[in-house]
């Protein structure tokens, strides 16, 4: 397709010479930030901002199913009919578990080739409130398995989509979920003009804090807020985890079997299981600065497990470790199975050899703090892995309780923090021209938005039928 096309796809390989730890270089060093606007502005004729509206599906779209299917023999047999499960619960959920569809679709929609670092797995339950290591409170994207350098189009659109269909869940109707799909935009839009005309210093130390989300939200759901911020600062994330997920038995501390969603697998049974872990514990220390290993070290192996994490992360190894200080303070650490980006078929191959290493490359880039015990690791099978706190003052936006106001507050605050995380990866002053000051963007996410989530439910119902047909097994949880 020539050059200048207004559907013009995103090109499958990075230009050559990019390196991955700079994935959007846009416009010349050299140019003035007026002029790098211009240059921005200047693809609209080539791409309409109108031209993101639209989403029609093609006539050779690969079957959503079958590209389910295709990461199935790739993971725990035991643990995917737990996945279909999940995803069968309602059309929201099935889209938070297909990124793998959307990626594949949004690589035949019109894009600026300008490149960010995409969190790649854009929805809006993927954004939270955590503890920094100096335990302030922030909010951010807070889930970076599918990072990849990609055009910046596809997480907006993948965000924008996820309220309309977390709208409909919530029993709120279309105009709203266009409407807080529109305010995302919207804020994505102005907030990244600001962000692009800041020094590259004042950007990197840009975070949303606590404070700022208070200022964002109605009185009566202030106090409901602070409340979980008291609580979730009050103590770690394995303080809290500890008396939900482990116990004392026979005076060892040990993580309760919960089946299927947490079990020790026969592998942990086996006699050289604590060498084998030592030995992996030995290789993802050499992955953290000094000053985090003196920290690890004060800490002892207690025990393993698997443990079912979210929606489409069902059926990937990833194993809970239960840590303990010489004081018996707890420590769980995540070590999560890494494998390639559903964003690579379509946007290139990862510059990093080692996912779980892309991983928290990914998030270190995106995010203005990240966890102290963020490394990677790859065990003696091959299976790469990167590891992170289970959970540390983690706090989760209860979407499924959002009216009307707080749905189109969120969207606000969630396209703020993606400029945020956006600007800090790359020079975002071409995108920042090209989206300008007119509301034409923010009006075809709208539109784009509504055509997609009705896309989602089509294949939501096509996951229903495969389900009847016996052509998918699921496990549904009480």
């Amino acid at each position: 397709m020539k050059k200048g096309n207004k559907h013009r796809p995103a090109q499958a390989a990075q230009p050559a010479g990019r390196p991955e730890s700079a994935p959007a270089a846009t416009g010349s060093h050299g140019a003035s930030i007026a002029e790098r606007m211009e240059a921005g502005k200047a693809l609209r004729t080539t791409i309409p901002r109108a031209s993101h509206a639209v989403w029609r599906r093609p006539a050779d779209r690969q079957d959503p199913i079958a590209l389910l299917q295709e990461s199935d023999a790739d993971r725990l047999p035991e643990l995917v009919p737990i996945r279909y499960g999940r995803m069968l619960q309602s059309p929201f959920a099935f889209f938070r578990g297909s990124a793998a569809i959307m990626a594949a679709d949004l690589a035949r929609t019109p894009t600026t080739d300008h490149r960010v670092q995409a969190c790649g797995d854009c929805h809006l339950m993927n954004f939270g409130g955590f503890a920094t290591p100096e335990r302030n409170i922030l909010f951010d994207i807070n889930d970076f398995d599918e990072t990849l350098p990609a055009p910046w189009e596809w997480d907006v659109k993948r965000l924008v989509t996820s309220f309309v269909l977390a709208a409909r869940s919530n029993g709120l109707s279309d105009k709203v979920g266009q409407e807080a799909a529109e305010a995302c935009a919207r804020s994505y839009r102005k907030r990244l003009r600001d962000y692009a005309e800041m020094d590259p210093l004042e950007v990197w130390y840009a975070r949303l804090t606590a404070e700022d989300v208070m200022d964002m939200v109605p009185p009566e759901v202030q106090a409901r807020i602070k409340s979980r911020l008291e609580k979730a600062a009050a103590g770690s994330g394995s303080e809290l985890d500890f008396p939900k997920l482990a116990g004392v038995v026979g005076g060892r501390a040990a993580i309760r079997d919960t089946p299927p969603l947490i079990f020790h697998p026969e592998a942990s049974r086996a006699k050289d299981f604590g060498e084998t872990l030592d030995g992996i514990f030995a290789a993802y220390r050499e992955t953290l600065s000094e000053d985090r290993r003196a920290l690890l070290d004060r800490y002892r192996v207690v025990d393993a497990a698997i443990k079912v994490v979210g929606v489409g992360s069902v059926g990937r190894r990833c194993w809970i470790v239960l840590m303990m200080s010489a004081s018996n303070d707890p420590l769980f650490l995540q070590f999560k199975e890494a494998v390639a980006s559903v964003l690579e078929p379509h946007a290139g191959p990862s510059h990093h050899a080692h996912h779980g290493e892309r991983v928290v490359f990914g998030q270190r880039l995106a995010q203005p703090a990240s966890d102290v015990f963020l490394g990677w690791v790859t065990a003696p099978n091959g299976r790469q892995f990167y590891v992170r706190q289970l959970r540390d003052a983690k706090i989760k936006p209860l979407v499924e309780t959002f009216d009307e106001e707080l749905m189109l507050l969120y969207g606000k605050l969630c396209g703020w923090t993606l400029a945020r995380a956006h600007a800090k990866s790359a020079d975002v002053t071409g995108i920042a021209g090209y989206l300008g000051s007119g509301t034409q963007f923010d009006d075809a996410m709208g539109q784009f938005a509504l055509a997609y989530a009705d896309q989602a439910q089509r294949d939501h119902a096509a996951l229903k039928a495969a389900v009847r047909k016996g052509a998918v097994q699921v496990h549904t949880e009480a």
